[in-house]
């Protein structure tokens, strides 16, 4: 059976859409997304030089983008759905939007995750409107939207010292 029909969307798809599976925690696995993401992020970062975290980021989530849009468009094929719930990458790259240029601490990640997850839910003009956009770019692009919202504010509280890192 074929992607198209309601077969199974390929494994790379399937692992890539839901995050390695954590789209199929229940109940919100969306939220579930977006914090593995934090937790994968804060993870990451210790890893790498503090100067090269913002880079490092940016490149994170334009390689996200670029693979997130096919194997969301692979899965929301194979399950007949305009954007399937368990289609998680969409959060995983909103949220790590979120946080570019961010400081690593329990706060800001906090933070971050507090206000991209509302960005996410509320979705203000235009991030509605890119949910229109066809298949894995309607599913990826409206949380790329809401990641730089929260990215705007994250990036306005830091500059004016109201959230403490």
């Amino acid at each position: 059976m074929s992607a198209e029909s309601g077969g199974k969307a390929p494994l790379w798809a399937s692992l890539t859409a839901t995050f390695f599976g954590i789209g199929h925690i229940r109940p919100g696995p969306g939220t579930w997304g977006s914090a593995a993401t934090v937790l994968c992020w804060w993870a990451f970062s210790h890893a790498i030089p503090a100067n090269l975290q913002t880079w490092a980021a940016l490149a994170i989530a334009a390689f996200v983008i670029l693979i997130g849009i096919p194997a969301a468009t692979q899965v929301s094929r194979a399950y007949a759905s305009k954007d399937p719930q368990f289609v998680v990458i969409d959060e995983v790259v909103g949220q790590l939007i979120a946080l570019i240029a961010v400081p690593i601490t329990w706060k800001t990640l906090l933070a971050g995750f507090i206000l991209f997850r509302g960005f996410d839910i509320v979705k203000p003009p235009p991030v509605r409107q890119l949910e229109r956009l066809p298949e894995g770019s309607g599913i990826v692009l409206d949380d790329v939207a809401a990641g730089l919202y929260a990215l705007a504010i994250m990036q306005l509280l830091l500059h004016f010292g109201l959230l403490p890192h």
